[in-house]
Order: structure tokens, then sequence, then C-alpha cells
């Protein structure tokens, strides 16, 4: 069974007029995976949808700084700064569950919070898929008589949520918080290939393969033959070196990495 992964293949990723947070190449992606999915003759397709509310704690509509305005954009919050009055919640009631928050990624390794511009709002032209990808999946839904799976990330609004298995700090009271063994499950069970696409490279794509290869490392079953499409994902600009990093981590794990005309040629 072949299966593809696409991660977040959305408007406003794309580097296209609108794009709030456009990744330098991803409509190029995201064209070549569109001609993938016309090519190669798959059985199951997961797409995921970076999907959160206007104002959430990763964006800047949800803080502000000591002198009442909005901090700029890929500003970076510590514990510290909270604690200093440097970035503060315009609702300070949320100020104790903020700081808990931060102390959990504090305790993954991660010291604090990158600040992004508002993006990917739900059900607003930004969160829709790239259109020409959008119509070979509907296309694909033709053919195929089944549906492509689309799974939402992000909507609870006090937690970053990068990779789609799992929130980057999960709350105990948050279901979609918690890692979805369910997905890993079909993404992974009787799978032959699994094939990965998607923005960013460096962070959405990196986070979800990150946590599907530590379930992969807890679990009996035969692992699927994950191949990254690498010229179907981007960095976000000056995030290159995290990409690269993913990739070889993934690599090292496993993983392979192929073009998507590479990949194509596996099934002329």
């Amino acid at each position: 069974m072949k299966k593809l992964l696409v991660i977040d293949p959305q408007n406003d990723f794309c580097d296209i007029a609108g794009a709030a947070l456009p990744v330098a190449g991803a409509s190029a992606d995201l064209q070549r995976l569109t001609s993938f999915v016309a090519r190669v003759p798959l059985d199951d397709i997961t797409v995921t949808l970076d999907s959160h509310p206007s104002v959430a704690v990763e964006r800047t509509t949800f803080w502000k700084t000591a002198d009442g305005n909005s901090p700029a954009p890929f500003s970076f919050v510590t514990r510290a700064d909270v604690i200093n009055g440097k970035f503060t919640p315009r609702d300070a009631s949320l100020t104790a569950q903020v700081l808990i928050m931060l102390d959990q990624l504090a305790s993954t390794g991660r010291p604090g919070l990158m600040i992004w511009p508002v993006h990917c709002v739900t059900g607003t032209w930004g969160h829709n898929i790239f259109t020409p990808l959008a119509k070979q999946l509907n296309q694909w839904e033709f053919t195929r008589q089944r549906a492509v799976r689309k799974v939402l990330k992000g909507e609870y609004p006090l937690t970053e949520h990068f990779g789609v298995f799992e929130a980057d700090a999960p709350d105990e009271a948050v279901p979609s918080t918690q890692f979805n063994n369910t997905l890993a499950a079909e993404l992974t069970q009787n799978v032959d290939v699994l094939f990965v696409a998607g923005e960013a490279g460096s962070h959405c794509v990196a986070s979800s393969i990150d946590q599907l290869m530590r379930y992969l490392n807890g679990v009996a079953e035969q692992r699927p033959r994950i191949i990254l499409l690498t010229d179907c994902m981007s960095p976000v600009t000056d995030f290159e070196a995290d990409q690269n990093a993913f990739v070889q981590r993934a690599t090292a794990w496993g993983a392979e990495t192929m073009t998507s005309a590479q990949a194509s040629a596996m099934f002329n």
C-alpha cells in the first residue's frame, strides 16, 4: 500500500500574493507535488491543515509589549520575558497558563516561543489548500471514489502545534493536543511506502516526522518505507539549517530522500 502525507499545503505558506507567512519556493514545491499525485497510483492521501483562531499564543495578536503595542513578528518569548513584562498576554488572566506552557517547552529543550504573523485562520483564503493541488486532490477523489483525509491541527489557542501528531506543549485536559495514536497507526500499519511532502520543511514537516519516528520506535509492527520528497518541501527563510538537520535525523533513522521525479519513476 502506498500512502502520501501532505503537511500544511496552504495558501498562507505559499510564495504568492496575499500569503501571510510565505515560504520561498513553496508554490513550486506544491506544483511538483500536484504532478506527483497525478502520476503515482496512491492508495491513500492525508492532508494536514494548520488551523488557528486569529488570536492564539503563537501569534502577534495574543501578546503586547511593555508599551502596549503588538510585538513584531518573529519575536521570541521566554518565561523571563513574561515575568519581566517585556511580553505579556493581552488577556492577563491567561498568564499562569502561558507560564506553564513555556515551562513545558523548556523541559523539552526549547527556551521559548516564536511569535508568528497571523496565518491560516480557519475558514479564510489563507487556510485553503493551494489551488492547483486542491484541484488534483479532487480529481484523485473522483477517480478513486474515496476521500482525501483532512486533519486539522492548531485549534487549541494556548500551545504551538507544529507537528500533526501532537502539540508542542500537550494539555492533558485537551484531547486534540495529545498524541494522535490513531492517525499514526493509520499512516504506518500495513503500509509499504509513506511519501511525505509539505510546508515548511524546517518546522511542521520536521516536527511531524520527528513525532512519527518516535512513535515507530515504540511499536513492534514493521516500519513502512518512508520517503521524503525533497523537492516538495522548503524551509522558512533563515531556517535552512533546521531543515537540513531534520533531513539528517530522518535519514539516520532510516527514511529515504527522493525528488518527486525520482519517486514517480518507481512506478513507470
